[in-house]
Order: structure tokens, then sequence, then C-alpha cells
């Protein structure tokens, strides 16, 4: 019984870490995290400067899409790009 928990428990891990392993080589990471949740109003144009060279940046947007993530540059666009995203897709 002990090693079919530690089976299934081992399959959980290495699913969350597929489903969410983009993160960790998501350049805004590694980058000011404020620059991504500015102020309204503030500029978002060096957080989207730097998912232009990201390489997960399809894998963020899609995240942010699939959770309703309504603050934040995410994958490169804005709150309100991203509701505009979703509007044309419907």
């Amino acid at each position: 019984m002990s090693e079919l928990f530690e089976l299934l428990i081992g399959e959980g891990i290495e699913e969350e870490e597929e489903e969410f392993g983009w993160q960790e080589r998501a350049l805004c990471a590694q980058t000011d995290p404020e620059s991504f949740f500015p102020e309204k109003g503030g500029s978002t144009r060096e957080a989207k400067k730097v998912c232009l060279a990201c390489e997960v940046r399809s894998e963020c947007l899609e995240y942010a899409l699939a959770n309703d993530e309504r603050f934040g540059i995410w994958g490169g666009l804005s709150e309100r790009e991203r509701r505009r995203l979703k509007k044309s897709a419907v």
C-alpha cells in the first residue's frame, strides 16, 4: 500500500511540475515583479519588452486566459488586451 501511495504522489508531483514548470523558465521570474503589475495608468512597456524575449510567453498567456488573471502583464498582454482577445475568440 505504501509503494502505491508513493507512486501516485510521485505522478501527481510530476504532472504539476510539467504543468507549471514553464514558470521556472520565465524571464519575469528573473526580473523586477513590480514592472509586471504597474499601477493604474503606469507603463507596461518594460514588462512587455521582457515578454517578447521570453521562451514561455505562450504558456504564460494560456495560463492567464485559463485562470482569468485580472491583473498584470501575462504572456505580453495587459488585462485589457487579454479581455479583448477572449471576446474576439468567442
